[in-house]
């Protein structure tokens, strides 16, 4: 230690051969101390078999099912009864062969078992002689409904209704200012309920005079004409006087 405190070092030669055996000498006794309860202990283990099995004999597989059983015989549907085809019904089924179409002979005179001196294609049980030669005419047309009565003219025995409503004509103004009198005499056409429906004028006076009269007798309704128990329509004569009044 005061050696290298000084820094003057010694070299204490050794020898190698030495150091290395004992070194040999410690790791064999090490492994030796190691190995030797190692061997011990393991030649007393049981040994154990490398592959342990089981053989089970396997169960008888379960026996296949019934087989199932035989379905049951169908009965067969009795045959229903075809009705009897009508003579004059279409056929049902095709038939089984086409027969020729028989051409119509000139000779052919209709259905077997016709009577003597029948017509062509007659039937059996038909005239004897066969249809009468002349045909009856057709019966004649019906009569053509009766024409409308004429309205009736009030006259004579027939009097005229009463009038219920009177409209008195407008005197026009152009007239008063040119001084315009006059008769203007109408014919009024009356209905069943006693309006006027029509007016024809049968004496003028004036056009103004004459157009005044008019609107107003269109306008008149009369008590409807009874005759027979029955409204009529008639026909009567209305005279219009247009009259100026002078001043006093």
């Amino acid at each position: 230690m005061f050696d290298l405190i000084t820094g003057q070092t010694r070299h204490i030669p050794s020898k190698p051969g030495v150091s290395i055996l004992i070194s040999m000498s410690a790791q064999a006794a090490l492994l030796g101390a190691i190995l030797v309860p190692v061997l011990f202990f393991t030649g007393a283990l049981p040994e154990v078999p490398t592959m342990m099995a089981f053989v089970v004999e396997a169960s008888a597989p379960p026996p296949p099912p019934p087989p199932p059983p035989p379905p049951a015989a169908k009965s067969p549907a009795p045959a229903s009864a075809k009705p009897a085809p009508s003579p004059g019904a279409a056929p049902v089924e095709p038939p089984s062969t086409i027969q020729p179409e028989r051409p119509n002979d000139e000779g052919d005179i209709g259905v077997p078992g016709g009577v003597e001196g029948g017509i062509p294609g007659g039937v059996p049980g038909g005239f004897v002689g066969g249809l009468p030669g002349d045909i009856p005419p057709p019966p004649p047309p019906a009569p053509p409904p009766p024409p409308p009565r004429a309205p009736v003219r009030v006259g004579g025995q027939i009097e005229a209704p009463a009038l219920i409503r009177k409209v008195d004509p407008i005197y026009p103004d152009v007239a008063v200012s040119a001084r315009i009198r006059g008769v203007v005499i109408l014919e009024a056409n009356v209905d069943r309920d006693g309006y006027v429906v029509d007016v024809k004028v049968l004496r003028t006076a004036s056009r103004l005079l004459d157009g005044a009269a008019i609107t107003a007798v269109r306008q008149w309704q009369y008590r409807p004409l009874v005759l027979n128990g029955s409204p009529e329509p008639f026909v009567l004569t209305v005279v219009l006087t247009f009259n100026l009044v002078e001043d006093s």
